[in-house]
């Protein structure tokens, strides 16, 4: 579902997010906080709190869930993630194709992503896919996380292309439509992910896409459109 005009050039560069985006690994996330939650003696999340709850990256969303001891929480979530976060990854559908398309076109392509940067890493290389981007961009490897403008400048850094409307920002979560506000960047809304609330009142996307197909979709059109109209030229 488009909700803006069709742009009049194609992205210089594209900002994935990761999680429900390109990729599906939720279920070991909200199972890995579970783990956490249980042995604090707290109620475990379903897969549909968990998709409302968890937005921020762990560093700044823990303190609130866990308080003083948040540490602790911290240490048994990335144990339960570390041992089965590749078992449980799929690709999401069209994803491959969209990111070999995007690749070969020259759009620069990085992610911006909560999840921690040495297993966002680790899952593209083992998918294969590192090599798509530019730059793969993960919680604490920027001073501050996402929705801050931060990470996006690193993942820009080695293109150096700077934020701006030519810069896509692509995900799922309302956390990635303020990102891609407040770096100025053009935000996309993908998937099916409950995005309720009043944050993406106040950040909305330019675009409501329903997957990877869609987006490839969006971009081959306006790549016609372009060579439609530069055909016409006299």
């Amino acid at each position: 579902m488009m909700t803006a005009t069709i742009p009049d050039t194609l992205p210089r560069a594209i900002l994935f997010d990761w999680d429900n985006t390109l990729v599906s690994n939720w279920g070991c996330v909200v199972a890995s906080i579970n783990a956490a939650l249980t042995a604090f003696g707290m109620e475990p999340w379903t897969m549909e709190e968990g998709y409302k709850r968890i937005r921020h990256s762990l560093r700044d969303s823990f303190p609130t869930i866990f308080g003083d001891d948040w540490h602790r929480a911290r240490d048994i979530f990335y144990a339960h993630f570390e041992q089965n976060h590749i078992a449980y990854l799929e690709p999401l559908a069209g994803a491959e194709r969209l990111l070999k398309e995007l690749h070969a076109s020259g759009i620069y392509l990085a992610v911006v992503s909560n999840k921690k940067g040495q297993f966002l890493r680790a899952e593209a290389t083992h998918l294969g896919w590192d090599g798509y981007f530019g730059r793969l961009v993960g919680a604490t490897d920027a001073p501050t996380d996402k929705p801050a403008v931060a990470p996006v400048e690193m993942a820009l850094s080695p293109s150096g292309i700077p934020p701006g409307r030519d810069v896509w920002f692509v995900g799922d979560a309302d956390v990635d439509m303020e990102c891609a506000h407040r770096a100025g960047c053009l935000p996309v809304l993908v998937g099916s992910t409950p995005t309720d609330g009043p944050n993406l009142d106040r950040f909305p996307p330019a675009y409501r896409l329903d997957g990877c197909a869609a987006i490839s979709a969006l971009v081959q059109r306006i790549g016609d459109t372009i060579s439609v109209k530069a055909a016409a030229r006299p």
